[in-house]
């Protein structure tokens, strides 16, 4: 170790006698030749060659040397770290009533500058001059109108086949938004390229060059904006239209749109362009500020003259609601462009997102569904949304929110990657939250994603056929299943968001999930009841024993399944009353809609009748049931007669029977023993009826006295 320091250190000082002797003959070489050296003496400050001498003597020193050595082996201190401080409310106030105290004091100059700038701006176009670069400009903005015709013409088959494109479908729809983003990519495209790729082909003067290329490409923007307009709004056609608005409502939005980015499209390079001209920052803030009150009147002048619902398509509000949201528009918009010229743009930011960001998620969400609507439905809303809709609204909901976070995070001066990498409570707690938000969007999006799934299925078996059907039995099972299966999803989801959102702020989630542990067995030893009643509803589940719409009974409860939750079951008797039965308590269930009924129905005739007549009466009723169509399809089995049931005092019961679907023989049995009296009418077949005969020896005169003679008589005196 002593070795390789001593190298170390001979090797510095070296170095250090090297580095004096090249600046000994840099010395050296700047001296004048001795033949000059008494004209031109040397001048104060110079080395001489007596001090050039003295300086070698004294770094061949060895003391000298080794205290360079020392010296430079020593590493310096590194700086101390200035911590940054945010700035306070009084601060911000203060650096606010600078600013406009500024601009204030800025405002007397705005003439004289601007009049210096355009005097810079005419010296420059001197050669050209202002009306000559006006021509220039005109002439490009020809070239690129002239492309956008001439892509017209070549692109007019293209456009018939868009115009002549089916609707119906969702595929159809998907394909006819991607063939006219394209088309439309292309016009701009050929925009730009008749324009500005016209005027890259020539060489300019450096300013020339930067006005002309400056305002073509704002007209670019402005005629992208105007497209993309088109392309959304579509405001001369309805069927391509992404985002639902009545035609008045798209034509007047697509004209202000374009308005609005081509007045800050062209204010944006006036301002630059005169950035370029000397104008000091103050003023262009001025310069600025007074363009914003064109955008601000766009603004304004948007929000009163929008064209209002017609009033059966919107409830009447009265004149309140009608002046009520441009109002606070109104007030929105000018907040905003105070906020702008105090120069508080993390307000004015956070005052954009605020309002923003709910508006940009309902139109995304409005478009995606218009666009995504199931085939056959005329309204984004009539039926609901599919999986593809949920799934792209969603994840278009989930990048809104994202940019929404980076956009405020760039505004407030946030560096989100030295904050993840930060160990501070602050950026602990910042981090964690912005993972919950990370997990709060993956969740909704999951459970919107299965949710959509879970109701297109339940929406596939509302259109079961007939009960016997296999395919409809299967439906009905999934109507039963599928509800509690959502459920059971959404549960699971919200726990698991939960548990990680507590992981991401730095909670241990081990020790969490033991307890909820012991306090479930705890909550199991105490609520057996409800675990007996959540046991026995999965296996009557398992089992198949009942789906929502079937009739049963168990014990003295019966009545169509309606609903059921994890523990009980709700039956609606056929005379209204509701009941709701734990699964514990159920027992031995009852199901009388399932596959088939035999219906028996038992009639008394007289002794006298022929039986066998009876029966091909019966046998002629259960045809005639047959072929009557409302019947038809719920009559398994005809009626049919099963023989003498018994002999009774007063009559002879006959048996007979029919095989119907479920529910279904109430109102053939109506029907069947309205047929039967009619046939035993016309066929004289008497029904029986009971009778009382009272027969005796005695005169029946002498009876009827002696029975007023009790009446009258007192009773006997007890013994």
């Amino acid at each position: 170790m002593t070795t390789r320091l001593r190298r170390k250190a001979l090797l510095a000082a070296t170095r250090m006698v090297a580095a004096g002797l090249t600046l000994a003959a840099l010395l050296w070489a700047a001296q004048p030749t001795p033949s000059h050296a008494q004209s031109n003496p040397p001048a104060a400050g110079e080395p001489t060659p007596a001090k050039v001498k003295e300086l070698l003597d004294l770094l061949a020193e060895p003391a000298v040397r080794d205290w360079l050595v020392k010296q430079r082996a020593t590493p310096a201190p590194p700086p101390a770290a200035e911590t940054p401080s945010s700035p306070s409310l009084r601060e911000r106030v203060a650096g606010v009533r600078e600013h406009l105290a500024t601009l204030a004091a800025a405002v007397p100059t705005v003439p004289d500058q601007l009049h210096r700038a355009a005097s810079t701006l005419m010296l420059e176009l001197d050669e050209q001059g202002l009306l000559w670069v006006l021509f220039l400009i005109a002439c490009f903005v020809a070239l690129g109108v002239g492309a956008e015709r001439l892509y017209y013409y070549l692109g007019e088959r293209v456009e018939r086949w868009i115009i002549a494109l089916s609707l119906d479908s969702v595929e159809q729809r998907l394909r006819a938004v991607v063939v006219r983003l394209a088309y439309g990519t292309g016009i701009v495209a050929a925009f730009a390229l008749g324009s500005v790729g016209a005027f890259l082909v020539f060489k300019w003067p450096p300013l020339l060059g930067e006005i002309v290329v400056s305002y073509l490409v704002a007209l670019l923007i402005v005629r992208l904006t105007l497209v993309a307009s088109r392309f959304i709004l579509a405001p001369g056609g309805e069927r391509f239209r992404i985002l639902p608005m009545t035609t008045p409502t798209a034509y007047f939005w697509h004209r202000r749109l374009g308005l609005l980015v081509g007045w800050l499209a062209v204010g944006w390079v006036t301002v630059d362009l005169l950035g370029r001209l000397g104008v000091t920052p103050d003023v262009l803030r001025i310069v600025a500020y007074t363009l914003g009150l064109g955008l601000l009147a766009i603004g304004l002048e948007a929000v009163w003259r929008q064209p209002r619902p017609l009033p059966e398509a919107a409830p009447a509000r009265g004149r309140l609601g009608t002046t009520a949201i441009p109002t606070l528009l109104s007030v929105y918009f000018v907040l905003l462009w105070l906020l702008w010229v105090s120069s508080a743009m993390p307000l004015f930011w956070l005052a954009v997102v605020v309002v923003g960001l709910p508006l940009a998620m309902v139109a995304t969400q409005h478009a995606v569904n218009h666009i995504l609507r199931p085939p056959g439905a005329a309204d984004a809303g009539a039926e609901t949304p599919g999986l593809y809709a949920v799934s792209l609204g969603r994840g278009l909901r989930a990048a809104l929110i994202v940019g929404a976070v980076l956009l405020l995070a760039n505004a407030w001066h946030v560096d989100l990657a030295e904050m993840t990498a930060g160990d501070t409570l602050t950026t602990r707690l910042v981090r964690g939250a912005l993972n919950i938000v990370v997990i709060a969007l993956v969740a909704d999006f999951a459970w919107h994603v299965l949710k959509a799934m879970i109701d297109r299925k339940l929406g596939e078996t509302q259109a079961a056929g007939h009960v016997d059907d296999e395919d409809a039995r299967r439906r009905a099972r999934l109507r039963t299943l599928l509800p509690i299966l959502r459920n059971v999803l959404f549960a699971v989801l919200v726990v698991m968001a939960l548990l990680m959102a507590l992981a991401s702020v730095g909670i241990e989630i081990g020790p969490l999930i033991a307890g909820a542990g012991v306090v479930g067995v705890a909550i199991g030893f105490g609520a057996q009841t409800l675990v007996r009643d959540i046991f026995s509803g999965m296996f009557y589940l398992f089992d198949d024993a009942f789906r929502v719409g079937e009739y049963v009974q168990s014990g003295s409860y019966k009545g169509v399944v309606e609903s059921f939750s994890l523990r009980s079951i709700k039956l609606r008797h056929h005379r209204g009353p509701l009941y709701t039965v734990p699964f514990g308590v159920l027992g031995a269930i009852q199901n009388m809609s399932r596959d088939w009924v035999i219906d028996k129905l038992s009639v008394g005739v007289t002794y006298d009748t022929d039986v066998d007549k009876v029966k091909k009466l019966v046998k002629q009723i259960g045809k005639e049931l047959q072929a009557i169509p409302e019947f038809s399809p719920h009559i398994l089995e005809p009626l049919k007669m099963q023989g003498v049931e018994q002999f009774g005092d007063f009559a002879i019961q006959i048996r007979m029977k029919i095989k119907t679907k479920p529910g279904e023989q109430f109102t053939i049995r109506r029907r069947a023993l309205a047929m039967i009296k009619k046939a035993f009418e016309a066929n004289g077949i008497k029904f029986a009826s009971p009778t009382v005969t009272v027969a005796g020896g005695a005169d029946p005169s002498a009876a009827a006295a002696q029975q007023a003679l009790d009446l009258v008589r007192p009773p006997p005196a007890a013994t």
